[in-house]
């Protein structure tokens, strides 16, 4: 090539080059070819975008088995949840075969709210040791049995605490005629407890810190557990104080007995799902707030029908599925949590139906009352 043109081709190459990288409105010019590198650079460290960078809502984590549960249980055409079946008031089989219960509506609940019928459900009496495995393997979409939220659980067992149903504390059971009103008073004696649960673990460490001595008579199963405490092989029983208000009515003369004032432990009982699938998880957890929510609201399967017609409350409209979208975003029908209310009831219905004043297992509300009553009971904003 001449020299005298080479100055020439250059500028115009240059000229060519910046017109290109101004956007120019002409053709584009033929990709040119990448320039040769000694060495290929070593990548840029992505740097996290700072929070509100991206534009538009962040897309959905990836997460196996979101979705599947939901799929499950509508293939299948009804709700399994792991149950008792020998705690009156909470969960047990009445006189008909039929399991009635505190968990029991709940699990009713989940049922009215994906398939808008309460009677879609079946339960599985599960022992204490049989539990987890049979939430983990499937065997069951959700555990709704007097389980308590722990850490270990939560992390260890892969399983997920929805909201706390019940809140609850570790008491015992004696016999008015053996003079034992503190647990000072059961040093050196015998105490029935149940193998494999936070009960046991409470009892021992309760004990070892008061520098109390005693023999634990475990047992597997509840029934086990109670006649040997009927039948005086143990000086005491110990478990949740709701799971000794509902099994002494059922002692053989139950003013026999007492229940110590003595609380030991923090027990937070509730439905718990399996790790792995958030959409289920959701699911479960704002049935519950529904019936914390109709409560707030006054809202009663006696009354929701005109409650629903005459509101103009947005909140209550949303709740209602009369306005906006919010039963879509859990995969479920608009009107779920009406369904709740009008077959099941909102959670004072449920508790008094269970737990109330007029039943044998009485046990007055405290802690489990709404937050404007002195409990710790309300309902996230529902929008």
């Amino acid at each position: 090539m001449s020299r005298k043109l080479f100055p020439v081709l250059t500028v115009f190459i240059a000229l060519s080059m910046l017109l290109a990288a101004c956007g120019g409105g002409g053709a584009a010019p033929e990709e040119p070819a990448a320039p040769a590198a000694e060495e290929p650079a070593a990548p840029a460290a992505e740097e996290p975008a700072a929070p509100g960078d991206t534009e538009g809502p962040a897309p959905a984590a990836s997460q196996s088995g979101y979705g599947e549960t939901l799929a499950t249980v509508k293939a299948r055409g009804n709700v399994i949840c792991g149950g008792n079946a020998s705690v009156p008031g909470f969960g047990f089989l009445d006189t008909e075969g039929n399991y009635a219960g505190f968990d029991i509506d709940f699990c009713k609940a989940v049922a009215a709210a994906v398939f808008g019928d309460a009677t879609k459900f079946e339960i599985r009496a599960l022992s204490s040791q049989e539990r987890f495995t049979a939430l983990q393997s499937g065997e069951i979409d959700v555990l709704i049995r007097n389980t308590t939220w722990t850490l270990s659980r939560d992390t260890d067992l892969k399983s997920n605490f929805v909201h706390t149903t019940f809140y609850d504390g570790q008491g015992f059971i004696v016999r008015k005629a053996d003079g034992i009103n503190t647990l000072e008073d059961l040093d050196g004696g015998t105490v029935c407890v149940q193998t494999g649960t936070t009960t046991e673990a409470n009892l021992a460490d309760t004990m070892a810190a008061r520098g109390l001595s005693y023999e634990p008579v475990v047992y597997e199963d509840v029934e086990t557990g109670w006649t040997t405490y009927e039948e005086g092989r143990c000086d005491a029983y110990t478990t949740d104080k709701s799971g000794l208000v509902a099994r002494q009515i059922l002692l053989q003369v139950p003013e026999d007995h007492m229940i110590l004032d003595e609380t030991i432990s923090k027990e937070p009982l509730g439905p718990v799902v399996r790790h792995g699938d958030d959409q289920w998880f959701d699911i479960v957890q704002w049935v519950v707030f529904a019936t914390f929510f109709a409560e707030e609201h006054d809202i009663t399967s006696a009354n929701v029908d005109d409650m629903m017609a005459s509101t103009t409350s947005p909140r209550e409209m949303s709740f209602f599925g009369t306005e906006g979208e919010l039963g879509s975003f859990l995969g479920l029908d608009s009107n779920w949590a009406y369904n709740i209310v009008k077959q099941v009831g909102n959670y004072e219905e449920i508790y008094n139906r269970n737990l109330g004043p007029d039943t044998k297992t009485y046990i007055p509300r405290g802690l489990n009352s709404l937050y404007t009553d002195g409990g710790l009971l309300y309902a996230p904003a529902w929008r």
